[in-house]
């Protein structure tokens, strides 16, 4: 299939998806979805999603809405990768992780580093907001400071039941898009 063809149908999908939402998406052709919201990168995905004990279908939501799954992205910030990680965050979580060689930010373009260390960074918030998705995802996207100060001054509650009061526009449109897309990944796989 030529690539115009391919870059068309997924605009027409994207447009279908956020006007008719996940109830209509399920009328469209499995094999099509699955195209959509590939299980690309599987070997290193089910690896550390096992080894950090994170659903191998949340990664891939994390990764089809940070990069697309093109491992080679740079976004405006500057985070870099499949996981679109920042230098300073991959930097301190691969200091735990990496032991055999010394830490350099090129090595965010490689999938396996990027999705072990990306992956190895969700389970730490998981881990620190009690396996809330929702404020983990919050905290990926805005950083964990933003996120306990939105809950010390309670702008949304610990338990992360109310992500429509999350202030920033950004960051509640990411978490929305990634808990539609882990949905998706759920009811395709």
């Amino acid at each position: 299939m030529p690539k115009f063809l391919k870059v068309l149908i997924t605009i027409i999908l994207i447009i279908l998806i956020s006007y008719f939402g996940i109830v209509k998406i399920l009328n469209i052709p499995e094999k099509i979805m699955k195209k959509i919201y590939p299980k690309n990168y599987s070997e290193y995905v089910i690896k550390y999603s096992q080894e950090y004990n994170v659903d191998q279908l949340l990664i891939y939501a994390v990764i089809k809405a940070e990069s697309n799954f093109d491992e080679n992205v740079v976004s405006n910030s500057n985070a870099k990768g499949l996981m679109q990680l920042m230098d300073s965050t991959a930097y301190e979580v691969a200091n735990n992780i990496i032991t055999n060689q010394t830490f350099e930010p090129d090595m965010l373009f490689d999938a396996e580093t990027n999705i072990k260390i990306g992956t190895k960074y969700l389970s730490e918030l998981l881990e620190k907001y009690d396996e809330n998705y929702y404020l983990a995802l919050a905290a990926y996207n805005a950083g964990i400071g933003t996120v306990d100060r939105w809950i010390e001054e309670g702008t949304i509650k610990s338990d992360g039941s109310d992500i429509e009061n999350i202030p920033y526009k950004e960051t509640n449109n990411y978490v929305r898009k990634i808990i539609r897309d882990y949905g998706i990944y759920e009811k395709l796989y």
